[in-house]
């Protein structure tokens, strides 16, 4: 099931708990803005290419839309379209004073240069400009982009609109970003982690761990996990995957991996199918990949005790089911992962304020939003008699909806 899909049917199942009007339900469905831009850029060799920019603005009933820009070669408007209403609900999780968007360029940044990468941001900023900002829509790094593409759409908007550090998010520190972003959304996924562990009498030590994915987010929840005391038995990224029973030293694969631009041939424990990883016994599976990996076809066989969704949309409502009756509790998504947004907000509300924050704050206060969103999403699941992941999407569905109606939807 595409991410579209299975995003819907979780929001029409949330709607249906909650008892929502079907015309209001119809009208948080539909994005409040879709942009389709065309990019055409001088290449290094002085031909020309032309590139397809998207950003779809989902809701902004409770704050500016927020959400990231993806440079990847298989951008779909029905993916971007997905995950735009995701942020919308993550960010309501989290109880943050945003909408969602998310944005992209159909293009393969591993086959453009620097120059070409910074002349196409430039351009695709142009094309938006007077649809983003600072109160409008606050776009951040995704999947292919990163502090420095920030850093150029926040040069070419100020072009425009004058010095803007809150227009982007996930900025170089240089530049106004904020102590702590970089491994925001790792160490929000520590937080949830303790938070469901602490539901049922547990904590980070001595729990057997294993993470898909070794990129930013797996990376710093593999070392937040392990110096927690949990004990991360095996790892796996698009290079290959390596399982060490007694814990694998996770600083030495860091250093192994940027070395060697990814995991694969680490002397630190044996070689493993990254295929298999999922069903690896353990006591915490943490999906920190891609979309989709958990399905009907391997839900079966997973062993993990708990799941925590540190991607976007790891597994699919078929699957769901599965889980459930296994008995296997899954954390999901629009509050495992959204560490990373909320820390967004920090930068925003810094950059706003022109005051910032040293790094102990910044932590502190994720701490405090992470337990308080896995509290009231605990809550939801009390009163709608419900698993966490329709607890996540009650809570996110509902702050929303009552947003819309107070402002007069229907005017």
């Amino acid at each position: 099931m595409n991410a579209l899909a299975a995003t819907s049917r979780n929001f029409k199942q949330a709607a249906k708990l909650l008892g929502l009007d079907s015309k209001l339900e119809k009208s948080l469905l539909i994005p409040f803005r879709e942009i389709k831009v065309e990019c055409t850029i001088p290449k290094d060799d002085g031909t020309l290419a032309s590139y397809v920019g998207f950003r779809v603005q989902h809701d902004n009933a409770r704050g500016p839309m927020k959400g990231g820009i993806r440079y990847h070669h298989e951008v779909d408007p029905d993916e971007v379209n997905a995950l735009a209403q995701l942020m919308t609900w993550k960010t309501a999780v989290a109880n943050i004073p945003y909408g969602g968007a998310k944005g992209g360029i159909g293009c393969s940044p591993g086959d453009l240069s620097i120059s070409e990468l910074e002349r196409l941001t430039r351009v695709f900023t142009q094309k938006i400009h007077d649809l983003i900002g600072i109160h409008t829509d606050v776009p951040a790094p995704d999947m292919g982009t990163n502090s420095q593409t920030m850093a150029w759409i926040l040069d070419e908007y100020s072009k425009f609109h004058g010095y803007s550090p809150a227009v982007v998010t996930g900025k170089p520190v240089d530049l106004g970003g904020s102590l702590g972003r970089d491994a925001a959304t790792g160490r929000g996924v520590l937080f949830a982690t303790e938070a469901l562990l602490a539901e049922h009498g547990k904590s980070i030590a001595g729990q057997r761990f294993v993470i898909q994915g070794f990129g930013n987010v797996g990376s710093w929840a593999a070392q937040l996990i392990n110096e927690a005391g949990g004990k991360v038995i095996a790892i796996s990224d698009v290079t290959g995957a390596v399982k060490n029973v007694n814990g694998l030293d996770i600083a030495q694969l860091v250093k192994h991996s940027a070395e060697n631009r990814g995991i694969k041939g680490f002397n630190g424990g044996d070689a493993i199918d990254p295929n298999s990883l999922l069903t690896e016994e353990c006591d915490v599976l943490i999906p920190a990949a891609l979309g989709g990996v958990i399905n009907k076809d391997n839900a079966n066989d997973i062993k993990a005790k708990y799941i925590i969704e540190a991607a976007n949309h790891p597994s699919d409502p078929e699957a769901d089911e599965i889980l459930s009756k296994k008995g296997v509790l899954v954390l999901p998504d629009i509050l495992a992962n959204s560490g990373g947004v909320t820390v967004s907000y920090f930068e925003w509300v810094q950059n706003i304020q022109g005051f910032m924050w040293d790094e102990e704050k910044v932590n502190a206060e994720l701490r405090t939003y992470m337990t308080r969103a896995f509290g009231n999403v605990k809550e939801m699941c009390r009163s709608h008699n419900c698993d966490l992941r329709m607890g996540a999407f009650t809570l996110g569905v509902n702050r929303v909806a009552r947003a819309t109606v107070l402002r007069g939807w229907e005017a």
